[in-house]
C-alpha cells in the first residue's frame, strides 16, 4: 500500500512537473498583458505623436522633404524610448518629389467670392495669378475615341486663354441613411469567425467588386483614357487651368496624382469642391460669363526620387536573427495632414514598440517597427523592402526563413476588431489565441486567408511573396465616408481612446510572437496558393 501510495505521489509529482513550464508562461503572459493594459492607458504617446506627424510634417507626400522630415523625426522618437537600429532604408521612387506651397481662388465675376480647390499632385503652377474667363467642356458619356475627338475639335477655339471646367458637375444626393460608424459586436465576432462560411466576405470598400457590363458596339474609352486626352488637347491648345469635379458631398475633396509625374504633360489642375463647381456650373448655364482667377504655387524636389522607410527595432535574445515585424505606412496624399490615413496607423505601431520597451520585456525575437513610403503611389516602399531582405516564395533569400509575420493597420482611426492572417488555419488560431484577452477592448477573433493579391495595404506585399501578413480590421468611423483620401483627414478626427485600445492589442500579440518557441505556421510548398493571374490588378493610385 505505501509503495503504490508512493508511487501514485510520484506521478503526480512529475505530471505537476511537466505541467509546470506551459503554466509558468500562461502566467506570465497574463501578467505582461496586464502592464500592457496599464503602460498604454495610462502613458500613451499616440496624442503627441500625431501633433508632430500631422501638424508638424502633415502632408507627407512621397518624394516630398515632409515626408523625409517626418520619418527622421519618427526614428529619433524611437531611439528616446529605447528602440535601437533606428535607419532610413531608401528606395528608387524615380519621379521627383512635389508640394503645394500655394493656392488661392476666387470668382471674380458676376460675383465675388473664394473657391475651396486642392492641387493636383505632379501639375505645374501658374506663375503668378491669372485672371481669365470660365469655360465649361461638356464632354460625351462614355464616348468612343471618334465621339471625343470630334468634341474635342468642336471646342478646339473656345478654350485658349480660358480657365476651363473639365466636364459636366455631378449631382451628389443628400444620404439619407449612412453607414454605421462602429460594428457592433455580433457583426464583428461573424466577420472574424473562422466557423462562418461568409467570415471576411463582408461588403466594404476594399472588398467590392464592380460588375462590368459586357460592351456593345464600338469599344469605349475608359475614364483614365479619356482624361490623358483632355490633358492633352488642353495643353496644346493654350488653356490656363483645369478644373476638376470633387464630385463629393460636404466639401470633401480627393485629390490624387497626374499619372505621368511630368507637370510639362499637363496644365496647372486643381480639384473643385461640388458646391463651388456646381454654382459656377449653373451660373455659364444661364448663360452669365464667369470670370475666375487662381494663383497656384507648386515645387519638384529632385531629390526626392530616392525616398526611404523609417526602421527600427527592439533587439531579441535567444532568438535575435528572427523577427516579428509590424508598422504602417508614413506616405499620405497632400489636401490635408494626413490623420486617419496613416499618421493614426504609425502612431499606433510606434506605441505598441513603446509599450513593450517601457514594460521592460526581453523578447525572445527582435521586433521590428517599419514605417513605409510610397503605398499611396501602389505599394512601392514595402515590396521594395521585402524584395530586398526576404525575396519571394519562389525566390527566397535567407531572411525569408526568419520573419514570423508582419502586421500592418490602415483603416483610419477606429479601435481593431480583428485580423485577417495570410497562412494556413492553424496561424489564424495563434493569433486569435493571442487577441482573446482582449475582447473586452473589441477585439473579436482572426481568420485565415489564403489571397496573394497585392491591393489594399502595405501588409499584401507580404502576402504576394508568401510571407505571413495580417492585416488589422478595424471600426470604420468615418474612414470611409469622409476622411480617407480628403481634405477632411486632420488631427481631429482621431478618437484617442479607440487608437489606445489598438495598440494594447497588437503589443500584445507581437509579444505572444516574439516569445513563441515556434514560428508562426504558414503555408508549406505544396499548399502555397498561387499568385493571382494578375498580380497587381487591385493596385490602385492611391493605397488606403
Amino acid at each position: 500500500m505505501t509503495i503504490l501510495r508512493t508511487r501514485a505521489v510520484s506521478l503526480l509529482l512529475l505530471s505537476l512537473l511537466i505541467s509546470l513550464p506551459a503554466f509558468t508562461q500562461e502566467r506570465s503572459e497574463l501578467e505582461i498583458n496586464a502592464r500592457i493594459r496599464k503602460e498604454g492607458m495610462e502613458n500613451s504617446q499616440i496624442m503627441p505623436t500625431m501633433h508632430f506627424l500631422t501638424d508638424i510634417y502633415g502632408p507627407r507626400l512621397t518624394g516630398s522633404p515632409n515626408l523625409k522630415a517626418a520619418a527622421e523625426w519618427a526614428i529619433k522618437r524611437m531611439h528616446e524610448w529605447g528602440l535601437e537600429n533606428g535607419h532610413l532604408e531608401p528606395w528608387d521612387f524615380g519621379h521627383p518629389g512635389w508640394l503645394n506651397e500655394r493656392l488661392s481662388a476666387h470668382i471674380i465675376s458676376p460675383v465675388k467670392d473664394h473657391l475651396i480647390c486642392e492641387a493636383l499632385a505632379w501639375t505645374p503652377g501658374t506663375n503668378g495669378a491669372v485672371t481669365a474667363p470660365a469655360f465649361q467642356m461638356i464632354l460625351p458619356e462614355r464616348p468612343t475615341q471618334e465621339e471625343l475627338a470630334a468634341y474635342l475639335e468642336s471646342v478646339k477655339d473656345r478654350v485658349r486663354g480660358k480657365i476651363v471646367l473639365a466636364g459636366k458637375h455631378q449631382n451628389v444626393p443628400v444620404n439619407t441613411n449612412p453607414s454605421p460608424r462602429r460594428l457592433d459586436d455580433s457583426q464583428a465576432r461573424a466577420r472574424y469567425d473562422p466557423n462562418n462560411p461568409n467570415a471576411g466576405q463582408f461588403p466594404g470598400r476594399r472588398n467590392q467588386q464592380q460588375q462590368q457590363e459586357p460592351q456593345q458596339g464600338p469599344p469605349r474609352l475608359t475614364p483614365a483614357q479619356i482624361n490623358e486626352q483632355v490633358d492633352k488637347f488642353l495643353l496644346d491648345n493654350g488653356a490656363l487651368v483645369r478644373i476638376n469635379d470633387a464630385a463629393r458631398d460636404h466639401g470633401q475633396i480627393r485629390a490624387f496624382q497626374n499619372r505621368s509625374y511630368d507637370p510639362a504633360k499637363v496644365i496647372p489642375t486643381v480639384i473643385m469642391r461640388n458646391e463651388d463647381y456646381g454654382r459656377i456650373s449653373r451660373i455659364l448655364a444661364d448663360g452669365t460669363p464667369v470670370e475666375l482667377e487662381f494663383n497656384i504655387v507648386n515645387r519638384l524636389y529632385p531629390e526626392g526620387r530616392t525616398a526611404y522607410n523609417a526602421i527600427a527595432e527592439i533587439p531579441g535574445t535567444d532568438k535575435k536573427d528572427e523577427i516579428v515585424m509590424l508598422g504602417a505606412h508614413l506616405d499620405s496624399w497632400h489636401a490635408a495632414t494626413g490623420a486617419t490615413d496613416n499618421a493614426i496607423g504609425c502612431a499606433v505601431m510606434m506605441e505598441a514598440a513603446r509599450i513593450l520597451k517601457a514594460i521592460g520585456v526581453k523578447p525572445r525575437r527582435t521586433i521590428r517597427v517599419a514605417l513605409w513610403s510610397g503605398e499611396e503611389q501602389g505599394l512601392l516602399g514595402s515590396q521594395a523592402y521585402v524584395k530586398e531582405h526576404f525575396g519571394s516564395f519562389d525566390n527566397p533569400k535567407p531572411e525569408f526563413f526568419k520573419l514570423s509575420a508582419y502586421f500592418n493597420i490602415d483603416s483610419g482611426t477606429g479601435r481593431v476588431r480583428g485580423a485577417s492572417v495570410f497562412g494556413p488555419p492553424e496561424a489564424a488560431t495563434v493569433i486569435r489565441q493571442a487577441l482573446a484577452p482582449f475582447e473586452d477592448l473589441g477585439v473579436m477573433g482572426a481568420i485565415a486567408t489564403r489571397n496573394r493579391g497585392l491591393g489594399g495595404s502595405d501588409h499584401t506585399s507580404f502576402n504576394q511573396a508568401g510571407l505571413p501578413g495580417i492585416g488589422m480590421g478595424q471600426d470604420p468611423i468615418e474612414y470611409n465616408s469622409y476622411t480617407w483620401h480628403t481634405n477632411l483627414d486632420t488631427y481631429e478626427r482621431i478618437i484617442e481612446d479607440d487608437a489606445k485600445k489598438s495598440a494594447i492589442a497588437i503589443a500584445a500579440a507581437v509579444y505572444h510572437l516574439a516569445m513563441s518557441d515556434d514560428l508562426l505556421p504558414r503555408f508549406s510548398k505544396e499548399n502555397m496558393p498561387p499568385l493571382p493571374q494578375r498580380p497587381g490588378a487591385q493596385q490602385r493610385a492611391g493605397g488606403n
